[in-house]
Order: structure tokens, then C-alpha cells, then sequence
């Protein structure tokens, strides 16, 4: 499982769920807050309608208050709210639009109405205090207080639908930035996760790209500090493995090394004895001369795993894949064999070691020789495909199952005993080599359907 993956899902997870927590109960707080607030100003207009009368009501007659309080606070009645139309502009653009959607009501201490532009008719029995009133099919919130000086009874009211749209429109526009910004906070928190797991990266990128020839330690310093103690361990490790794979190379040389002295003096001491007894020691000989080519493949392995010896440069496939042929020319006529090369594009340039293609060429051309029946080609052809060289080399022998092709490139593998006199590190050899050009080494069937084995050799071209 990705721990950069497992991190995002559960912190934007998290994030989603606060932020929409947090967007709900800003709405519904929001909206009380309101609330709250359009019943204060329903209260304050009220005392302001209730300080108008306690001015008037002691010079004016009840007939004349009604006049003034209905001039002062009655709105005028527009020409399309006459023919049914209730526009929200005003007339004359002297006011809001939310203006006709406020009520006054005023009673005088007898209770005889002075004032009604709610037309809820239901002066009688007034209490003070908030409540609901029905007038014109929409509810009302309503206050109502009763002046102490003149005893008239005063009520406002508002539209309970204009309240409800003002309180979501305004509990709407705080929630909205939240909302807004929840995306950007997701990606935020994903772009801090991504740049938070570089130093990881840093320090992945090197055991990712690290040859088994070059192990070396990781830069501590670009690891982060809840990763140091992992990565000290990994360098550890990286040591312990390194001694080991230069113990196994040691091994390898040196007993390659102290083997081929002692085999080719038995070699010359068998060759005398041959001359004498020429039917006697035939088997003998083959043997030695097998255990030879044994010696020089593990020492070319050790030079090949080491890296010592050989340098790169700019070099034509196709040159030495014809000297490689040329080479095992005669061994070919011999068993009546014929080697071709196709090579449809002239100069193939790669940046390579030139001994080690060669010996790579050798291997595999031998290995197919070996499993040749007499009567048959071999065909080499180079092609050219992007930035890659391959090198497609074809017999026509038994061939390997697809089953079994895996195993055929591990060492000191020989599928068919009966087969040849290698010791199975042919293919092996020619895997490294390519390994250690950065390219690869396959095997299949022939593309015409008969029977043999084709290996592909996939080499990176020289850059420009």
C-alpha cells in the first residue's frame, strides 16, 4: 500500500468532513444569529414608531394622528401593485425594496385603530411581546408594546418569508467562502504531502539506480530526520552486502585463477600421453578442454561482475557482429553450419565496451552452434527501433519452451544434458553484458513458426 496514498485519502478525508461540519454549523448558527437580530430591529422599530406617538399624540386629535402616522409610515401603493403586479422597486425609487414588506399597527389606549398596514385584524386582546400573525397568505413576525404615557398599543411586523430569504442569503454568503476554498484546501494538503515525501524520493532514487559493481552508502544528510535511523540501517546493510558480493567475485577470480595452471599443464601432460596412446585419452582431453572453457567463462564473469578492464567508447555493431561471425566461421563449416548476417542500415554506433559485445556475440554464437544440427543456418540481423539496437540471432535447433526460457538464462544451467559440452553460463554471460549496457536480453521463438530459438539483444543506441 502507498503511504503517500494512505496519508492523502485520510487527511482530505478528514479535511471534507471538518470543513462540511464546520459549513453546516456556520449556516445554522449564522441563520439563529439572524434571526435574532431581525427580531432586535423588529423591537427598535417599534420604540421608534412608539417615540412618534408619545410626540404627536398630545397636540393632534386621534383623527389627525391616524392622518400623520399613516403619511409618515404608510407606503405608497404603486400603479402596477393597483393592477396586482407587486414589482420590488418602489415608487419613485424613495425607499428599498424590502420596505412594503414591513407592517405597522397602532391602536389608541381604547383600542380603536389608528394605524393598519398589516390588515391582520386581530387588534383585540393584544399582548406584548413577539408573535405570529397570518395577513395576505404569509406569516408574520409580529411585536407588539403597549406606551406607558398614552397607553396606545403599537405592533411591527415582517414578512416571515423575506426574513427566511435575507437569513439564507446571508448565512449562504458566510458559509460560501468556506466552501469555496475547501477544494484549494484539498489540494493544498496533497501538493504538502507530494513535497513532503521528497526526501524520501531523494533517497530512493539512488538504491533504484544502484549497479551491484557500484553499491555505496546513502547520503544521510538528504534523508529526513524520522527516516535517519532507517537509512543507517539500510546503509549497514548495503555494506554487509557489498563484502559479501566482493567476497563471491574474490572467490570467483581466484579460483578461476588457481584452476587454470594446474589444467593446462594436465592439458599438455594428456596431449603427450595422446600422441602414444591416441584412442586412450580422447575422452580425457574433452573433459579438460571442457573444464578450461569453464575457467575462462567464470573469469570473464569475475571481470564482467568487477568491471575492471574494460572502457567504453563509440563503436559499430555491425563491425563487430561480423568479426564475431567471422570468428566462429570455421567451427560452423565444420559441423555444416551456415552463419548470415542481415543488416538492412549499414554503421549501428552504440556507446559500449567493445570486448565485452564481442564476448557476448561469441557466447551466443557458440551456444548456437552447439545445438545445431548439421545442415542448418544461423542468422544475425540488426535493426534499429527509437533509440534502441537489436540484435536478433536465430537457429534452428531444438529450441527452448516458453516454460522452461526463464531457467535457460539463470547460471550453470543446461536443460538438455545430452546436448553440447557447455557448463550453462553461455546465456547467463550474455545476459550480464547487456545487463551492464543498460540493455536486455530475452529469448523467444521464430517469428517464422519453425522450429530453433531466437535470443534478442536490446542495446541503447550512441546519442548524437
Amino acid at each position: 500500500m502507498s503511504l503517500t496514498r494512505t496519508l492523502t485519502l485520510m487527511i482530505t478525508t478528514t479535511v471534507l468532513f471538518i470543513a462540511l461540519i464546520a459549513a453546516v454549523w456556520s449556516y445554522f448558527e449564522s441563520n439563529h444569529e439572524l434571526e435574532e437580530l431581525f427580531d432586535a430591529e423588529l423591537a427598535q422599530s417599534s420604540r421608534i414608531v412608539q417615540g412618534l406617538v408619545q410626540h404627536l399624540a398630545p397636540t393632534q386629535s386621534l383623527a389627525d394622528l391616524s392622518v400623520t402616522l399613516a403619511k409618515t409610515l404608510q407606503l405608497p401603493v404603486t400603479e402596477n401593485a393597483l393592477n396586482g403586479v407587486f414589482d420590488e422597486a418602489l415608487y419613485g425609487t424613495a425607499g428599498h425594496k424590502y420596505e412594503k414588506k414591513l407592517g405597522f399597527e397602532v391602536w389608541s389606549d381604547q383600542g380603536q385603530p389608528l394605524l393598519n398596514t398589516l390588515k391582520a385584524d386581530d387588534g383585540t386582546g393584544l399582548t406584548p411581546g413577539y408573535a405570529w400573525a397570518e395577513s395576505g397568505g404569509f406569516q408574520w413576525r409580529t411585536f407588539t408594546l403597549q406606551d406607558p404615557e398614552t397607553g396606545f398599543w403599537i405592533r411591527t411586523a415582517q414578512r416571515e418569508d423575506i426574513r427566511q430569504e435575507l437569513s439564507q442569503e446571508l448565512a449562504l454568503g458566510n458559509t460560501l467562502p468556506l466552501l469555496v476554498a475547501l477544494p484549494l484546501l484539498v489540494l493544498a494538503s496533497v501538493m504538502a504531502i507530494q513535497i513532503g515525501f521528497r526526501p524520501l524520493r531523494r533517497v530512493e532514487r539512488p538504491i533504484r539506480d544502484m549497479a551491484p559493481e557500484r553499491i555505496h552508502p546513502l547520503d544521510t544528510h538528504k534523508a529526513p530526520r524520522e527516516v535517519a535511523g532507517f537509512v543507517q540501517a539500510v546503509n549497514g546493510l548495503l555494506q554487509r552486502l557489498d563484502q559479501a558480493l566482493e567476497r563471491e567475485r574474490r572467490f570467483s577470480s581466484d579460483a578461476a585463477h588457481e584452476l587454470r595452471t594446474p589444467l593446462t599443464a594436465l592439458r599438455l601432460n594428456l596431449e603427450k600421453l595422446s600422441e602414444q596412446h591416441p584412442d586412450s585419452f580422447a575422452d580425457l582431453t574433452q573433459s579438460v578442454d571442457r573444464m578450461v572453457h569453464l575457467v575462462e567463462q567464470m573469469l570473464l564473469l569475475s571481470r564482467i561482475e568487477s568491471g575492471r578492464g574494460f572502457q567504453k567508447q563509440i563503436a559499430d555493431l555491425s563491425e563487430l557482429v561480423a568479426q564475431s561471425i567471422a570468428d566462429i566461421a570455421p567451427l560452423a563449416l565444420r559441423k555444416e553450419i551456415e552463419p548470415s548476417l542481415e543488416n538492412p542500415h549499414g554503421s549501428i554506433y552504440i556507446h559500449c565496451q567493445p570486448e565485452l559485445i564481442t564476448s557476448m556475440m561469441r557466447s551466443l554464437l557458440a551456444n548456437a552452434l552447439q545445438y545445431s544440427p548439421g545442415g542448418t543456418s544461423i542468422v544475425a540481423r540488426l535493426d534499429t527501433t527509437g533509440d534502441k539496437a537489436i540484435i536478433r540471432l536465430c537457429d534452428q535447433g531444438p529450441g527452448i519452451p516458453e516454460s522452461d526460457r526463464d531457467k535457460a538464462l539463470s547460471r550453470f544451467t543446461r536443460l538438455d544434458q545430452r546436448i553440447g559440452s557447455g557448463a550453462g553460463l553461455g546465456l547467463a554471460i550474455a545476459q550480464r553484458i547487456a545487463e551492464r549496457h543498460n540493455g536486455r536480453l530475452s529469448l523467444s521463438g521464430r517469428s517464422d513458426g519453425g522450429e530453433g530459438l531466437c535470443v534478442v539483444v536490446e542495446l541503447p543506441l550512441a546519442s548524437a
